[in-house]
Protein backbone atom coordinates (compact mmCIF):
# COMPACT_ATOMS: atom_id res chain seq x y z
CA UNK A 1 0.00 0.00 0.00
CA UNK A 2 1.38 3.70 -0.88
CA UNK A 3 1.93 5.74 2.14
CA UNK A 4 0.15 8.40 1.30
CA UNK A 5 -3.03 5.83 1.59
CA UNK A 6 -1.85 4.89 4.72
CA UNK A 7 -1.53 8.39 6.08
CA UNK A 8 -5.04 9.14 4.40
CA UNK A 9 -6.26 6.09 6.90
CA UNK A 10 -5.08 6.95 9.48
CA UNK A 11 -6.60 10.75 9.10
CA UNK A 12 -10.16 9.56 8.32
CA UNK A 13 -10.12 7.20 11.26
CA UNK A 14 -9.28 10.56 13.62
CA UNK A 15 -11.85 11.98 11.80
CA UNK A 16 -14.52 9.21 11.99
CA UNK A 17 -13.92 9.12 15.86
CA UNK A 18 -14.68 12.82 16.26
CA UNK A 19 -17.75 12.28 15.21
CA UNK A 20 -18.83 10.01 18.54
CA UNK A 21 -19.85 13.10 20.45
CA UNK A 22 -22.65 14.16 17.47
CA UNK A 23 -24.22 10.73 17.07
CA UNK A 24 -24.12 10.14 20.96
CA UNK A 25 -26.33 13.18 21.16
CA UNK A 26 -28.27 12.66 18.45
CA UNK A 27 -29.58 9.43 19.60
CA UNK A 28 -29.90 11.04 22.86
CA UNK A 29 -32.46 13.31 21.54
CA UNK A 30 -34.29 10.98 19.76
CA UNK A 31 -35.01 9.11 23.45
CA UNK A 32 -32.18 7.03 24.00
CA UNK A 33 -31.12 6.69 27.46
CA UNK A 34 -27.60 6.26 28.71
CA UNK A 35 -27.49 2.26 28.87
CA UNK A 36 -29.60 1.86 25.27
CA UNK A 37 -26.21 4.40 23.57
CA UNK A 38 -23.83 2.22 25.42
CA UNK A 39 -25.82 -1.11 24.19
CA UNK A 40 -25.85 0.06 20.44
CA UNK A 41 -22.75 1.23 20.43
CA UNK A 42 -21.14 -1.74 21.53
CA UNK A 43 -23.56 -4.63 20.42
CA UNK A 44 -24.04 -3.54 17.35
CA UNK A 45 -20.38 -2.46 16.80
CA UNK A 46 -19.81 -6.21 17.58
CA UNK A 47 -22.52 -7.90 15.15
CA UNK A 48 -20.93 -5.49 12.69
CA UNK A 49 -17.28 -6.47 13.07
CA UNK A 50 -18.22 -9.97 12.85
CA UNK A 51 -20.09 -10.20 9.63
CA UNK A 52 -16.90 -8.16 8.11
CA UNK A 53 -14.19 -10.75 9.55
CA UNK A 54 -16.42 -13.36 8.78
CA UNK A 55 -16.21 -12.80 5.40
CA UNK A 56 -12.45 -10.94 4.87
CA UNK A 57 -10.35 -12.30 7.87
CA UNK A 58 -11.97 -15.62 9.73
CA UNK A 59 -8.23 -16.36 10.91
CA UNK A 60 -9.32 -13.54 14.11
CA UNK A 61 -11.56 -16.16 15.41
CA UNK A 62 -9.34 -18.54 16.79
CA UNK A 63 -7.78 -17.31 19.81
CA UNK A 64 -6.46 -19.69 23.03
CA UNK A 65 -8.71 -19.86 25.65
CA UNK A 66 -6.26 -19.09 28.24
CA UNK A 67 -5.93 -15.45 26.45
CA UNK A 68 -9.38 -14.42 26.33
CA UNK A 69 -8.93 -12.74 30.10
CA UNK A 70 -6.94 -10.40 28.17
CA UNK A 71 -9.83 -9.26 25.18
CA UNK A 72 -11.76 -9.64 28.15
CA UNK A 73 -10.43 -6.52 30.16
CA UNK A 74 -9.80 -4.89 27.29
CA UNK A 75 -13.55 -5.33 26.17
CA UNK A 76 -15.20 -4.78 29.68
CA UNK A 77 -12.87 -1.77 31.18
CA UNK A 78 -11.22 -0.37 27.70
CA UNK A 79 -14.24 -0.26 25.44
CA UNK A 80 -17.82 -0.74 27.32
CA UNK A 81 -16.90 0.88 30.49
CA UNK A 82 -15.37 3.65 28.46
CA UNK A 83 -18.30 4.54 26.48
CA UNK A 84 -20.34 4.72 29.38
CA UNK A 85 -18.09 7.40 31.07
CA UNK A 86 -17.49 8.91 27.96
CA UNK A 87 -21.02 9.48 26.69
CA UNK A 88 -21.88 10.82 30.16
CA UNK A 89 -19.18 13.27 29.46
CA UNK A 90 -20.40 14.56 26.16
CA UNK A 91 -23.35 15.14 28.04
CA UNK A 92 -22.40 17.12 30.86
CA UNK A 93 -19.44 18.90 28.87
CA UNK A 94 -18.69 20.69 25.78
CA UNK A 95 -17.48 18.02 23.13
CA UNK A 96 -14.27 19.95 22.78
CA UNK A 97 -13.75 19.46 26.49
CA UNK A 98 -14.68 15.60 26.62
CA UNK A 99 -12.53 15.10 23.80
CA UNK A 100 -9.65 16.50 25.19
CA UNK A 101 -10.11 15.19 28.72
CA UNK A 102 -9.84 12.02 27.05
CA UNK A 103 -6.52 12.58 25.52
CA UNK A 104 -5.26 12.62 29.08
CA UNK A 105 -4.47 9.16 28.15
CA UNK A 106 -1.14 9.15 26.71
CA UNK A 107 0.08 10.59 30.32
CA UNK A 108 -1.59 8.01 32.04
CA UNK A 109 -0.31 5.38 30.24
CA UNK A 110 3.34 6.25 31.04
CA UNK A 111 2.42 5.98 34.78
CA UNK A 112 0.83 2.85 34.73
CA UNK A 113 4.16 1.78 32.36
CA UNK A 114 6.06 2.61 34.92
CA UNK A 115 4.01 0.78 37.42
CA UNK A 116 3.76 -2.38 35.84
CA UNK A 117 7.08 -2.58 33.48
CA UNK A 118 9.33 -0.32 35.51
CA UNK A 119 9.52 1.95 32.31
CA UNK A 120 11.95 4.64 33.18
CA UNK A 121 9.96 8.13 33.51
CA UNK A 122 12.50 10.71 31.43
CA UNK A 123 12.83 14.38 31.10
CA UNK A 124 10.37 14.33 28.15
CA UNK A 125 7.59 12.43 29.76
CA UNK A 126 8.20 14.37 33.13
CA UNK A 127 7.43 17.49 30.67
CA UNK A 128 4.74 15.90 28.65
CA UNK A 129 2.97 15.38 31.97
CA UNK A 130 3.18 18.58 32.98
CA UNK A 131 1.72 19.88 30.03
CA UNK A 132 -1.13 17.45 30.31
CA UNK A 133 -2.11 18.16 33.73
CA UNK A 134 -1.74 22.00 33.25
CA UNK A 135 -3.91 21.54 30.09
CA UNK A 136 -6.54 19.68 32.12
CA UNK A 137 -6.42 22.66 34.58
CA UNK A 138 -6.85 25.16 32.02
CA UNK A 139 -9.71 23.16 30.07
CA UNK A 140 -11.83 22.38 33.19
CA UNK A 141 -11.60 25.77 34.36
CA UNK A 142 -9.91 25.30 37.16
CA UNK A 143 -7.47 27.36 35.94
CA UNK A 144 -9.10 30.66 34.46
CA UNK A 145 -12.12 30.45 37.07
CA UNK A 146 -15.18 29.28 35.22
CA UNK A 147 -15.86 25.70 35.16
CA UNK A 148 -16.12 24.56 31.60
CA UNK A 149 -18.81 21.54 32.54
CA UNK A 150 -20.12 19.85 35.96
CA UNK A 151 -17.58 18.61 38.08
CA UNK A 152 -19.49 15.54 37.91
CA UNK A 153 -19.19 15.36 33.96
CA UNK A 154 -15.26 16.33 34.63
CA UNK A 155 -14.86 13.40 36.61
CA UNK A 156 -16.27 11.50 33.66
CA UNK A 157 -13.69 12.39 30.94
CA UNK A 158 -10.71 12.03 33.53
CA UNK A 159 -12.23 8.43 33.96
CA UNK A 160 -12.69 7.96 30.25
CA UNK A 161 -9.06 8.83 29.60
CA UNK A 162 -8.26 5.92 32.46
CA UNK A 163 -10.66 3.56 30.72
CA UNK A 164 -8.89 4.51 27.07
CA UNK A 165 -5.26 4.19 28.52
CA UNK A 166 -6.02 0.45 29.61
CA UNK A 167 -6.41 -0.85 26.22
CA UNK A 168 -2.90 0.10 25.54
CA UNK A 169 -1.89 -1.76 28.91
CA UNK A 170 -4.10 -4.94 27.49
CA UNK A 171 -3.14 -4.62 24.17
CA UNK A 172 0.40 -4.93 25.09
CA UNK A 173 -0.41 -8.37 26.21
CA UNK A 174 -2.85 -9.12 23.56
CA UNK A 175 -0.53 -8.13 20.57
CA UNK A 176 2.52 -9.97 21.70
CA UNK A 177 0.17 -13.30 20.94
CA UNK A 178 -2.01 -12.11 18.25
CA UNK A 179 -2.88 -9.48 15.17
CA UNK A 180 -4.31 -6.21 15.55
CA UNK A 181 -7.62 -7.68 13.94
CA UNK A 182 -7.93 -10.26 16.11
CA UNK A 183 -7.16 -7.83 19.18
CA UNK A 184 -9.91 -5.54 18.15
CA UNK A 185 -12.34 -8.15 17.20
CA UNK A 186 -12.34 -10.02 20.76
CA UNK A 187 -12.10 -6.95 22.62
CA UNK A 188 -15.99 -6.08 20.87
CA UNK A 189 -17.06 -9.40 21.63
CA UNK A 190 -17.00 -8.62 24.83
CA UNK A 191 -17.81 -5.28 25.19
CA UNK A 192 -21.15 -6.35 22.69
CA UNK A 193 -21.63 -9.53 25.15
CA UNK A 194 -21.57 -7.30 28.23
CA UNK A 195 -23.75 -4.47 26.91
CA UNK A 196 -26.39 -6.60 26.99
CA UNK A 197 -26.41 -6.12 30.38
CA UNK A 198 -26.94 -2.38 29.42
CA UNK A 199 -30.15 -3.17 27.27
CA UNK A 200 -33.53 -2.13 27.78
CA UNK A 201 -35.62 -3.64 24.77
CA UNK A 202 -38.74 -2.26 25.42
CA UNK A 203 -37.39 1.62 25.56
CA UNK A 204 -34.97 1.11 22.44
CA UNK A 205 -37.50 -0.15 20.06
CA UNK A 206 -39.53 2.89 19.71
CA UNK A 207 -36.13 4.82 19.36
CA UNK A 208 -35.07 2.53 16.54
CA UNK A 209 -38.22 3.42 14.77
CA UNK A 210 -37.53 6.91 14.40
CA UNK A 211 -35.51 7.99 11.44
CA UNK A 212 -33.09 9.90 13.97
CA UNK A 213 -32.77 7.13 16.49
CA UNK A 214 -32.09 5.28 13.21
CA UNK A 215 -29.53 7.72 11.58
CA UNK A 216 -27.50 8.40 15.17
CA UNK A 217 -27.12 4.39 16.19
CA UNK A 218 -26.12 3.72 12.05
CA UNK A 219 -23.74 6.85 12.56
CA UNK A 220 -22.67 5.68 16.46
CA UNK A 221 -22.25 2.26 14.94
CA UNK A 222 -20.55 2.50 11.51
CA UNK A 223 -19.18 5.80 11.54
CA UNK A 224 -17.95 6.41 14.84
CA UNK A 225 -16.59 3.09 15.68
CA UNK A 226 -16.41 0.25 13.31
CA UNK A 227 -14.91 2.48 10.49
CA UNK A 228 -12.24 4.49 12.22
CA UNK A 229 -10.82 1.29 14.10
CA UNK A 230 -10.52 -0.55 10.60
CA UNK A 231 -8.99 2.99 8.93
CA UNK A 232 -6.47 3.39 11.95
CA UNK A 233 -5.42 -0.62 12.10
CA UNK A 234 -5.15 -0.84 8.08
CA UNK A 235 -2.73 2.78 8.22
CA UNK A 236 -0.62 1.35 11.00
CA UNK A 237 0.53 -0.61 7.92
CA UNK A 238 2.36 1.62 6.74
CA UNK A 239 2.94 4.82 9.01
CA UNK A 240 4.78 3.89 12.80
CA UNK A 241 2.86 4.30 15.86
CA UNK A 242 4.38 7.46 16.79
CA UNK A 243 3.42 8.97 14.29
CA UNK A 244 -0.10 7.89 13.52
CA UNK A 245 -0.58 9.01 17.41
CA UNK A 246 0.37 12.72 16.40
CA UNK A 247 -2.13 12.11 12.95
CA UNK A 248 -4.59 11.05 15.70
CA UNK A 249 -4.84 14.92 17.27
CA UNK A 250 -7.00 15.42 14.89
CA UNK A 251 -9.63 14.07 16.71
CA UNK A 252 -10.28 16.26 19.18
CA UNK A 253 -10.26 19.18 17.04
CA UNK A 254 -12.74 17.62 14.57
CA UNK A 255 -14.56 17.27 17.89
CA UNK A 256 -14.46 20.41 18.85
CA UNK A 257 -15.34 22.08 15.89
CA UNK A 258 -18.26 19.38 15.68
CA UNK A 259 -19.25 21.10 19.06
CA UNK A 260 -19.31 24.80 17.59
CA UNK A 261 -20.72 23.91 14.14
CA UNK A 262 -23.77 21.96 14.79
CA UNK A 263 -24.08 22.60 19.08
CA UNK A 264 -22.70 26.71 19.09
CA UNK A 265 -20.69 25.44 21.77
CA UNK A 266 -18.13 28.25 22.68
CA UNK A 267 -14.45 27.91 22.75
CA UNK A 268 -12.71 30.11 25.73
CA UNK A 269 -9.38 31.15 25.60
CA UNK A 270 -8.42 29.27 28.19
CA UNK A 271 -9.70 25.86 26.61
CA UNK A 272 -8.06 27.15 23.32
CA UNK A 273 -5.38 27.23 25.91
CA UNK A 274 -5.58 23.78 27.68
CA UNK A 275 -6.17 21.89 23.74
CA UNK A 276 -2.70 23.15 23.01
CA UNK A 277 -0.67 21.96 26.17
CA UNK A 278 -2.53 18.41 26.16
CA UNK A 279 -1.79 17.47 22.63
CA UNK A 280 1.45 19.79 22.90
CA UNK A 281 1.91 16.63 25.49
CA UNK A 282 0.87 14.38 23.18
CA UNK A 283 3.60 15.19 20.30
CA UNK A 284 6.34 15.07 23.16
CA UNK A 285 5.30 11.54 23.87
CA UNK A 286 5.35 10.63 20.64
CA UNK A 287 8.96 11.26 19.45
CA UNK A 288 10.29 10.60 15.81
CA UNK A 289 11.45 6.84 15.38
CA UNK A 290 15.01 8.42 14.95
CA UNK A 291 14.37 10.07 18.01
CA UNK A 292 13.24 6.90 20.01
CA UNK A 293 16.71 6.24 21.09
CA UNK A 294 17.09 9.17 22.99
CA UNK A 295 14.37 8.35 25.02
CA UNK A 296 16.21 6.81 27.76
CA UNK A 297 18.43 10.40 27.92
Amino acid sequence: MKKYLSYAFVILGAVCWGYIGVFNRLLASAGADMNNRVFVRNFFSFVLLTLVFAVFRRDVFRVKPRDLPIFMGSGLLSILTLSWVYFNCQMECSLAVAAILLYLAPSMVVLMSAALWHSPITRRKVAALLLALLGCALVSGIVGGELTGSPQGLLFGVASAFCYATYTIFAHYGLARYGTYTMIYWTFFFAGLGSLLFLDLPALLPVLATPSGVAGATGLVLVATVLPYLFYTKGLEGVEGGKASIIANVEPVVAALNGVILFHEKLSVWVLLGIVCVLGGVVILSPPASQAEKESQ
